[in-house]
């Protein structure tokens, strides 16, 4: 009777142990052809399309400041450009002007993006009748090595003055964005009068006081030719570019208030470039000793404007300030009409 209870026990636990077994083979056989299944939704579609700016990895925004760097140096190889898939493109955007109103640091903020890539001299090529000549291609040479995603972006203020400048722009990209940096007019007038004395002065040159310079002598009036007053006078100039492009391709820049307050202004303009917000307060710090903003790409490297910013400006009789003030009012009411943007300007 035992002997026959313990070989029913042995037969059921056989049984068990093959149950046991099946399952697991099972399981094993499973998991490997899950391994072998593609996901419904693999990462990668998941972030999105792999050159949008904010999917840039963090070694690549390295590159940006290290490689990118050696390039404008000269130090980079040709197989560095190839392996990295550096390009030379021509500027999605252009920093147009205005002169004294702030290009400069505008485009030198702007670089802080990830994104974006600037042009480090003045090119001239749209307001030179001989490097315009010299062709597109010329002008493609000198702009700087950015990876594919990237912006390129060159100022040259002289542009918006320029009569040619428009036509010939619309012609390379008639869908270019075009940023206008502005300051209150007789501000500007006088800064760009200080930056030519200053340079006269370096000569050893003798020049007139800026009231002889802004006031006609012979019919005390404003003199229109001089060409400090005729640059403030940003209506005329931007009714020439609307010619050839639509308001929705300018952005207006509040130059004032880039100097005291630049973060909203550089987050504005990211916007209408439709890039993702990454410039923010840890990329600007005020610095009392030069009275300006200056610019922290990382913890390491930090940078401030050249010291002919911010020139101390000469003392002008409050009448000729007064009387300029009083000209430019009409046309930057109509500025303010045409590109839908008021300034607190007198």
């Amino acid at each position: 009777m035992l002997f026959k209870q313990q070989a029913l026990l042995r037969q059921k636990l056989f049984v068990l142990g093959s149950l046991a077994i099946g399952s697991l083979l099972y399981l094993v056989a499973r998991v490997g052809s899950l391994d072998r299944l593609q996901p419904i939704c693999p990462i990668e579609s998941r972030l999105g399309p792999p050159h949008l700016p904010e999917q840039i990895p963090l070694r690549t925004l390295q590159y940006k400041r290290g490689l990118l760097h050696e390039l404008r140096k000269g130090n980079a190889t040709k197989e560095q450009i190839r392996l990295h898939n550096l390009v030379q493109l021509l500027p999605r955007a252009i920093i147009i002007g205005v002169r004294k109103g702030g290009t400069r640091a505008l485009l030198e903020m702007l670089n802080l993006h990830p994104a974006v890539v600037k042009a480090s001299q003045e090119i001239h090529f749209f307001d030179n009748d001989q490097n315009y000549a010299r062709g597109i291609d010329w002008y493609r040479e000198k702009m700087p090595f950015s990876f594919p995603h990237q912006i390129t972006i060159e100022k040259s203020p002289a542009y918006f003055i320029t009569e040619e400048v428009p036509e010939r722009i619309f012609k390379m990209n008639s869908s270019i964005k075009l940023l206008i940096i502005v300051r209150e007019p007789t501000t500007r007038a006088v800064s760009d009068y200080t930056q030519v004395l200053e340079g006269k002065e370096r000569k050893n040159k003798t020049y007139h006081k800026f009231e002889k310079m802004a006031i006609d002598g012979n019919t005390c009036e404003v003199n229109t030719k001089y060409k400090a007053v005729r640059t403030s006078i940003y209506t005329k100039h931007l009714e020439r570019w609307l010619k050839y492009f639509p308001v929705e391709q300018f952005h207006i820049v509040d130059g004032d208030r880039l100097i005291t307050d630049p973060l909203p202004e550089l987050q504005l303009v990211e916007r209408f470039l439709n890039l993702p917000s990454r410039i923010s307060h840890y990329n600007l710090y005020f610095n009392a000793t030069r009275g300006f903003y200056c610019l922290r790409f990382n913890i390491v490297f930090n940078k401030c404007l050249a010291g002919s910013k911010g020139r101390i400006h000469p003392e002008v009789d409050p009448s000729v300030v007064a009387k300029l003030r009083k000209f430019f009012h009409p046309f930057n009411q109509k500025f303010y009409q045409i590109t839908g943007r008021t300034f607190n300007w007198p």
